[in-house]
C-alpha cells in the first residue's frame, strides 16, 4: 500500500480546498480542484520536489476548475472528471464562471464512470458519482488509505448547495446515503470547503442526512 500525504491549500476567490495527494515514496502527486492560485501551488510543488501526474476535478464549478488548464499545461498531465460533467464544463452558466464575472469554459482529458477503479500515482481509487450539487459531481475514494475526497457533495455537518443549474437536493442526499455513508466509519473526509471530518461523524450528526 502506498502511503498518502494530503496537503491542503485554500485557493481562489471564495476559498476552495485544493489538495495535493502525495505518494510519499515516489513523490507522485494528484492535484485536486485547483480553483485558483496556480502560482502558489507551483511554488510549493517545486519546493517539496513533487511530481504531479494528474488533476482530479470533483466537479466543474469555477471555484474548483479555474486553474486546471494552467496546471495541465505546466506539468503536461491529464485532467479527470466524471462523464456526466461534460455539459457543466462547457456552459458558463452551469459552471458558475459567469456568476463570478469571469465567464469561461473548461476541458478534461479523462472522463470517468461511477464505480470505476483508477490506478494513479500508485494509489487505487474508486470513483463515486454523487450528483446533486452538479450533474457530474463525484467523490474519489482511497480505500487502502481510508480517505475520501468529497468535493462539494459532503461537508462537515452539511452538504453542497443544490440551487445551481443542474442541482437536485433529492439526488444529492440519496447518492450520499447510498454511496458515501456506507464507507467505513473511520474514513477521513476531505471536502471542497470547510474542515475535514469522518464518515462516522457525518452518519451520526449531519442534519441533512
Amino acid at each position: 500500500m502506498a502511503d498518502l500525504q494530503v496537503l491542503e491549500y485554500n485557493v481562489g476567490d471564495i476559498g476552495t480546498n485544493c489538495y495535493l495527494l502525495v505518494n510519499t515514496s515516489t513523490k507522485e502527486t494528484i492535484i485536486v480542484d485547483p480553483g485558483g492560485d496556480a502560482p502558489v501551488l507551483e511554488k510549493n510543488i517545486a519546493k517539496l520536489e513533487l511530481k504531479p501526474v494528474a488533476v482530479f476535478l470533483t466537479h466543474a464549478h469555477y471555484d474548483h476548475a479555474h486553474h486546471a488548464k494552467l496546471l495541465k499545461e505546466k506539468y503536461q498531465i491529464p485532467v479527470y472528471v466524471h462523464e456526466a460533467e461534460r455539459k457543466t464544463l462547457g456552459d458558463v452558466r452551469m459552471n458558475a464562471s459567469a456568476m463570478f464575472g469571469n465567464p469561461e469554459t473548461y476541458e478534461a482529458d479523462v472522463f470517468v464512470k461511477d464505480g470505476q477503479q483508477l490506478s494513479v500515482a500508485g494509489f487505487d481509487i474508486r470513483v463515486l458519482h454523487t450528483p446533486g450539487h452538479t450533474p457530474g459531481g463525484a467523490c474519489y475514494y482511497f480505500a487502502e488509505n481510508k480517505t475520501l475526497i468529497s468535493g462539494d457533495s459532503l461537508f462537515c455537518g452539511s452538504i453542497g448547495r443544490t440551487d445551481f443549474p443542474g442541482g437536485s437536493m433529492s439526488q444529492l442526499v440519496r447518492s450520499i446515503r447510498e454511496k458515501v455513508l456506507v464507507l467505513p466509519r473511520d474514513t477521513k473526509v476531505y471536502p471542497g470547503h470547510m474542515g475535514t471530518t469522518t464518515i462516522g461523524t457525518e452518519a451520526d450528526y449531519n442534519p441533512f442526512l
